[in-house]
C-alpha cells in the first residue's frame, strides 16, 4: 500500500437499491479485509436512508459472521427518494462527517451508483463502488454480484415448467427479471432450452415469434418455452400470450412470472468469490487513492472504471450467445 493508506483510517459501507445474493458476501468482505488493514468499519443500514437518518453501526469480525451462505443483505436495503434531493444529501453528509469518516463504499447498481456519483462529486467524499444487481447491466465489470445466481434460479424453475409443459404437451410463456437488459433471459434461455428469447434490446415482432412456434410445431417438440424478460417491447408475458393464442389457438398456452423468487436463494459458488474478490478489491482501492470509482472483473483481472462511465455506458448482450440460442431452438 502507498501512502494514501495514512489518509483512510475509518470507512462505511451500504448496501442501495434492489437486493441481490451475495451481497452479504461483499460486506463480510468489506468488513473483514478492512479489519485486515487495521480501519475501522461501519455500516449504514436500510441504504441511503441510513446514511440520512444516522442509522450506522460498527461493525467487527463477528459482526459478518455466517452470512457469506445467505441471501439478502443483513444491513437492508431501500430505494431512498430523499437521497435524490440536495436536501436529503446534505442530511447525508452531515452525518458522514459527525462519524469522522474518511470513505464510503456503496453495493448496489445503476441508480445506487448515480447518487453515489452526485454524493462523491457534491462533497469530495471517496466514494467506491461494488456492482451487485442480478441484472448485470452495470459497464466495467464481465458480470455483477447476484446474476448467476439469479440465472441458476430461473434456470432451475424453467427445467421444472418445461417437465409439467412436456407432459402436457404446452406452451409455456416464463418471465424473467431484466426491466432494461435481457441478460437472465438469454442465460436462462440458453441453459433453459427455450425456443425464444424476448428482450428489451431486441425489437422482435409478434409476427416473428409466430413464425419460430410454427416451425417448433412442424418439428413436433413437445414442449415449447418462451422466456420473456420483463421490458421486453411487445409487453408483458400475459400480454404477448395473449396475441399468440389469437393467432395459434391450437396451443394449450400457459404463463408463469418468476419475479422476485430471482432475488433470493443462497448465492452461488461463483457469486461468492466474485463478491468477495470484489469487497477485498474495494478497501485495497480505497487505501491507493481511488475514489468515485467502480470495481468489478474483467477477462478475470481486478479493474477501477469511473462511476459515471459504469453507468452511462450500454453494456450490450453478446451476439455469438444470441446466435448458439436461435441455432439450438430448432
Amino acid at each position: 500500500m502507498n501512502s494514501m493508506k495514512a489518509n483512510i483510517k475509518k470507512i462505511a459501507v451500504l448496501t442501495s437499491g434492489g437486493d441481490a445474493p451475495g451481497m452479504n458476501a461483499a460486506v463480510r468482505a468489506v468488513v473483514r479485509s478492512s479489519v485486515y488493514y487495521n480501519l475501522d468499519v461501519y455500516g449504514f443500514y436500510k441504504g441511503y436512508d441510513g446514511l440520512i437518518n444516522g442509522d450506522i453501526e460498527q461493525l467487527q469480525v463477528r459482526s459478518v459472521s455466517n452470512i457469506l451462505s445467505r441471501g439478502g443483505t443483513f444491513l437492508l436495503s431501500a430505494r431512498s427518494d430523499e437521497f435524490r434531493t440536495k436536501e436529503g444529501r446534505a442530511k447525508a453528509y452531515e452525518n458522514f462527517k459527525v462519524n469522522d469518516l474518511d470513505a464510503l463504499v456503496v453495493i448496489g447498481g445503476d441508480g445506487s451508483f448515480t447518487g453515489a456519483d452526485v454524493f462523491s462529486q457534491e462533497y469530495d467524499v471517496p466514494v467506491l463502488g461494488i456492482p451487485g444487481t442480478i441484472d448485470n447491466d452495470l459497464a466495467g465489470t464481465d458480470f455483477t454480484i447476484g446474476y448467476d445466481t439469479a440465472c441458476n434460479t430461473a434456470t432451475e424453475a424453467i427445467d421444472k415448467i418445461r417437465d409439467t409443459a412436456s407432459s402436457h404437451e404446452r406452451l409455456f410463456f416464463v418471465e424473467v427479471m431484466g426491466r432494461d437488459a435481457g441478460f437472465i433471459a438469454v442465460n436462462s434461455g440458453i441453459s433453459g432450452g427455450a425456443v425464444a428469447m424476448l428482450l428489451p434490446e431486441h425489437n422482435w415482432g409478434i409476427d416473428d415469434l409466430i413464425r419460430r412456434l410454427q416451425r417448433g410445431a412442424s418439428n413436433q417438440k413437445a414442449s415449447n418455452i418462451v422466456i420473456v424478460a420483463e421490458g421486453c417491447k411487445l409487453g408483458s408475458a400475459y400480454e404477448i400470450a395473449a396475441k399468440v393464442k389469437a393467432q395459434l389457438d391450437y396451443f394449450d398456452i400457459r404463463v408463469s412470472v418468476l419475479g422476485h423468487l430471482q432475488r433470493g436463494g443462497s448465492p452461488t459458488t461463483s457469486d461468492r468469490v466474485l463478491a468477495s474478490r470484489l469487497g477485498v478489491a474495494a478497501v485495497e482501492g480505497l487505501l491507493n487513492g481511488e475514489s468515485n470509482v467502480m470495481v468489478g472483473v474483467v477477462n478475470s483481472n481486478v479493474v477501477y472504471t469511473p462511476i459515471n462511465e459504469a453507468v452511462k455506458t450500454i453494456k450490450k448482450i453478446d451476439a455469438d450467445e444470441f446466435r448458439i440460442a436461435k441455432i439450438l431452438s430448432i
